[in-house]
């Protein structure tokens, strides 16, 4: 029987992570007599902006070739229902780590919260297909290392595009990677020899969300000046308000595999297009 947490699987992510550090810190730094520049970079905090602009063209590349033909074609083909209870699905294997991040947090009650949703939808809700714990009241809502290390007052440091998965930083890189290893689903798969399954859930939670945001991102990109700026500005606002317990996703899902549910307000679309 295999063990999730091997030294080996720990390692490769460890260096995943060291490797993506020393691509920011490499970066090109502007010619400090320029101070317009320097005030420039230090305000976007982006110091490898045209290695992560070479990487977001890649996403978007894939996003266009793979990723939005699916997504369309499930959208337009699958029935709603199907696709309602998909996305519950998927929604509902998050809890776990949901509940320990709210815990790390100190928010007891939600944790209770996402407990007692997890064992409805779990149980009422047929494995999590329907949502019968909205239907009581318990609202569902998200949680993930890279949020808790936040709240512990850890800095978010530079702005990076991840290959594949898209907007992020140091912070909530190094969050996705504990929250891949705490996840009980990822131990199942892995001491089942259903090492597939992982990358099946990742592949139908960004069909799932790609699809709930092709307009969304359409229009943006129609109205945006510059479309990665308007990512990065984005998806930073988004992830203060869900550091903040606040309305809205800590992903938006620009062109990549984000994993978050939420779709943007449209007034959020619009301020950072510049548009009136």
């Amino acid at each position: 029987m295999d063990t999730f947490l091997t030294p080996d699987r720990v390692r490769r992510l460890a260096a995943c992570f060291f490797v993506m550090l020393l691509a920011v810190g490499c970066a090109s730094v502007p010619d400090a007599s320029d101070p317009d520049a320097a005030a420039e970079m230090r305000e976007v905090n982006d110091p490898a902006e045209p290695l992560n602009r070479s990487i977001f063209e890649f996403n978007r590349t894939l996003d266009k070739a793979v990723l939005k033909p699916v997504a369309t074609v499930y959208r337009d083909v699958v029935p709603v229902p199907v696709q309602d209870g998909l996305h519950n699905l998927l929604a509902n294997l998050r809890a776990p780590i949901i509940i320990f991040n709210d815990l790390l947090q100190g928010e007891l009650n939600r944790a209770l919260t996402t407990l007692t949703r997890f064992v409805f939808n779990s149980t009422l809700g047929i494995a999590g297909l329907a949502d019968v714990a909205t239907e009581f009241g318990l609202e569902r809502h998200d949680e993930d290392f890279g949020q808790t290390m936040a709240v512990w007052g850890i800095g978010e440091g530079p702005y990076i595009m991840l290959p594949v998965f898209g907007p992020s930083n140091p912070r909530d890189t190094a969050g996705i990677i504990v929250d891949f290893l705490i996840d009980p689903f990822n131990a199942w798969a892995a001491n089942t020899d259903r090492e597939f399954a992982p990358l099946a859930r990742a592949g139908m939670q960004a069909v799932d969300l790609r699809s709930n945001n092709l307009d969304l991102l359409d229009d943006l990109e129609k109205s945006s000046l510059d479309f990665y700026a308007a990512i990065r500005s984005l998806y930073r606002q988004r992830r203060s308000g869900e550091i903040s317990n606040g309305k809205g996703s800590a992903n938006f899902p620009a062109p990549g595999l984000g994993l978050a549910p939420e779709i943007p307000e449209p007034e959020d679309v619009q301020e950072i297009s510049g548009l009136p």
